[in-house]
């Protein structure tokens, strides 16, 4: 058991995910429902914390519990021993006998995976008897499907943040992207487009089923009229159909797009995106799902 791991036992798992959970959602109440617990059994678990520690971490003056002073200066550390303790939890896991009768993953379509058919054949010599179920999600969608314990493992393009009960670690694959258009639309004869120009035409924008608010930052800002899809393939279809311009992942339109659609020379574009995979830190991931990540974070010691 390596040291931060150990450390982490001197305070109780439960009281680790409560502080992240009131400070990423704001309050006692709601992090009580996220949880499924009561707010008197959130409130007791940071109390325990606070003695633990020596030092009040919340601010419990206002409508809303803020940091203290304190709770700012330990934020890091506290979240570090969370990872850690999940960490531990995983690893225990691993060495429980008996197999998840189901593999349940969540991919993109943002997402070439390159290595992914070996990967699976390798998943499929170690564990031919599991069921493999893949299921295709984007951004807020695959984050649920991970939250609700209908999948094990997710492959996305990486979030600015993610809520604390799931865990996550970037991978060696990119998402490339780049902004296209039907070769019919009127922004396929321009040999140079700029973001002005963009902007007077209608903008095809991923739209997850879950979360509507999605991250805007793949497409340049300004542009008032949109269509939305939940999906890179729904996207596609709609920009093949000249209904306007969208930021596509590359390999898609290469591979699917049959010819259809025109790459546009933009400034900044193409770009290219990390990918993160993410698990449940509430849920152990059985004997396979536990492989298949350790095979997608090989290299690394720090998840």
């Amino acid at each position: 058991m390596d040291e931060e791991a150990s450390v982490s036992m001197s305070y109780s798992p439960e009281a680790l995910e409560a502080f992240a959970q009131v400070l990423a959602l704001g309050s006692f109440s709601a992090a009580a429902r996220r949880l499924g617990k009561s707010q008197s059994t959130i409130s007791e678990a940071i109390s325990r914390l606070e003695i633990d520690l020596g030092v009040a971490l919340f601010d419990r003056s206002s409508k809303h519990p803020t940091l203290t002073e304190a709770g700012r200066a330990l934020q890091g550390r506290i979240e570090e021993l969370l990872a850690a303790s999940d960490k531990l939890r995983r690893a225990a896991g691993r060495l429980v006998e008996g197999m998840e009768p189901r593999l349940t993953l969540v991919l993109s379509d943002a997402n070439q995976f390159a290595e992914f058919e070996a990967r699976m054949a390798e998943l499929d010599q170690r564990f031919p008897e599991i069921e493999l179920e893949c299921v295709f999600a984007e951004h807020g969608d695959a984050i649920n499907l991970i939250q609700s314990g209908r999948a094990s493992l997710g492959l996305l393009s990486a979030q600015a943040s993610y809520p604390p009960e799931v865990g996550y670690a970037t991978i060696a694959e990119r998402a490339d992207f780049g902004l296209f258009a039907s070769h019919t639309h009127p922004l396929a004869s321009e040999p140079a487009v700029n973001y002005h120009t963009l902007a007077q035409h209608r903008a095809l924008r991923l739209n997850t089923i879950v979360d509507e608010s999605v991250p805007t930052d793949d497409l340049p800002s300004g542009a008032h009229r949109s269509w939305s899809a939940p999906n890179y393939l729904l996207l596609m279809d709609m920009a093949a159909f000249g209904f306007g311009w969208s930021a596509l992942p590359r390999w898609l339109v290469r591979g699917y797009g049959q010819g259809r659609l025109k790459e546009l020379q933009v400034p900044g574009w193409p770009r290219s995106s990390a990918v993160d995979v993410i698990w449940s830190r509430q849920k152990s991931l059985g004997p396979a799902g536990a492989w298949l990540l350790d095979t997608l974070l090989e290299g690394r010691g720090d998840y």
